[in-house]
């Protein structure tokens, strides 16, 4: 499950502040009521655009990297404006895919941007090849999470490797400065040691290790949550893999992972980790498939990732239709709990992640807006209500994180890039699986998938 940020923000009045020395990609971003009479493709275009700006307007001035957060009351309580992060990062690139794939963007401008990130990040702090989660944007030193959380994160630098595989993909064969790029981006993947984060060879991968606490952390990723994607890179990794068994004996706790259990008709297929009722945050169903197109894809125990994928978006759909904590607002139009900012009860802005079995309330728009490939047409009611009906929700950058109808229309003028950086690009999976092509077909995953015996017709793998 994604960690929980302890430090309580305290809300304040809106008021848009970007001191962001880039062009914006508009002069200015006001944001406009949304005419009911608008298209569902233009209302796509519209929340796409938005959501691209929090990675191209409001991206770190130096690093160009995504900011940890945004926000627009230009307040950060722990001085954190220049902390990028990985992993949004890692989303935040595929987001510019969407945008030059697009046109939101021009393809010359996005390849100056991506060959600076690249080149921030090869001289940025690394740890066995691994990022840490928070980086200095300013100096490229690692930024600690926590006390012993100060060394290599391999989860959030699987979510970013993901992201510099599709951009070396997209450019690998284009200009001489395209080239270059894709250059960069295949120098810091083979970089990766996987391998290392066995802990001396044991079969299952660690999501910590620190120069100064070692393997204290202590964290062994085994599903199911989040993190599936980090066990396809490390079995796809040309310089330091893992072998088959590390996948089966460690993630999938020898099978034992799979669950017979049923959640309003539906089968869950895996027990989520803390979450066995109803299945946990909607993240765990975006953040390892920006990439990795579940349709159809099976391996020795699921017999297709979609299926699993979609039953837990359309029991959490179910589930706020349902309402049993009787939330105003709750219904088919208004729907989506994961983890973003959330609203502590004396009314400031906290963090939490929110699933059916740890509702308060909370709706955060990424939890249906990322989930279009599942829920498409309860993700669209989503979109267009909040659009349309709901203009207090929405910021520069998109709807804001977390909203609630129930606690009179609360929301918070704050964005994380984690959040945020998922909802153009599982829009775009679901538009034209634009990344799960570039992904999918990238040739060393090809191979990491088949020595994982995953199998998919679509991309001929068997």
């Amino acid at each position: 499950m994604k960690r929980i940020i302890l430090s309580v923000i305290t809300i304040s009045s809106l008021s848009v502040s970007c001191k962001n020395s880039q062009t914006s990609m508009q002069e200015a971003s006001k944001v406009q009521i949304v005419k009911s009479n608008i298209t569902d493709e233009q209302l796509m275009d519209k929340v796409q655009k938005d959501a691209l700006k929090y990675f191209w307007d409001y991206a770190e001035p130096n690093s160009m990297l995504g900011r940890e957060r945004y926000h627009e009351d230009n307040i950060y309580p722990d001085n954190d404006k220049h902390v990028v992060t990985t992993g949004g990062s890692g989303f935040g690139l595929a987001t510019i895919l969407v945008g030059v794939e697009r046109g939101f963007i021009p393809r010359k401008d996005a390849v100056k941007r991506l060959t600076t990130m690249m080149d921030f990040l090869a001289k940025a702090d690394r740890h066995k090849g691994a990022w840490s989660h928070w980086i200095n944007g300013e100096t490229g030193k690692t930024v600690p999470f926590g006390k012993k959380d100060n060394g290599g994160d391999l989860v959030e630098t699987a979510f970013l490797t993901s992201g510099i595989l599709m951009v070396r993909e997209y450019f690998k064969n284009g200009n001489t400065e395209e080239k270059a790029l894709a250059k960069k981006c295949d120098e810091l993947w083979k970089g990766i040691q996987w391998n290392w984060y066995t802990k001396g060879g044991q079969k299952v991968l660690y999501w910590h290790w620190s120069p100064d606490y070692q393997w204290e952390m202590n964290f062994p990723l085994e599903g199911y949550n989040e993190c599936l994607i980090t066990y396809i890179l490390a079995a796809s990794s040309p310089t330091y893999p893992i072998d088959a068994e590390t996948y089966y004996k460690g993630w999938t706790r020898n099978g034992t992972y799979l669950s017979d259990k049923e959640k309003y008709g539906l089968p869950m297929y895996v027990k989520h980790n803390g979450a066995a009722e109803y299945g946990g945050p909607l993240f765990w169903a975006h953040y390892s498939y920006i990439g990795l197109d579940p349709t159809n894809l099976s391996d020795k125990l699921i017999k297709n990732y979609f299926d699993l994928n979609k039953n837990q978006v359309l029991i959490d759909y179910k589930y706020c239709v349902e309402n049993p904590k009787n939330w105003k607002g709750y219904g088919p139009n208004y729907w989506g709990l994961t983890a973003s900012y959330s609203r502590n009860e004396d009314g400031s802005a906290g963090y939490d992640a929110h699933f059916p079995q740890n509702d308060r309330g909370v709706i955060t728009p990424t939890a249906a807006l990322s989930s279009f490939p599942y829920s498409p047409k309860e993700s669209m009611d989503f979109l267009r209500f909040i659009y349309t009906q709901k203009p207090e929700f929405i910021g520069s950058a998109g709807p804001y994180d977390a909203t609630s109808i129930h606690y009179n229309n609360w929301t918070t003028p704050r964005y994380l890039a984690i959040d945020q950086g998922t909802i153009a690009p599982m829009i775009e999976n679901y538009r034209t699986g634009f990344l799960w092509k570039l992904f999918m077909n990238a040739p060393e995953i090809q191979q990491g998938l088949k020595k994982l015996s995953f199998k998919s017709e679509k991309y001929h793998i068997k």
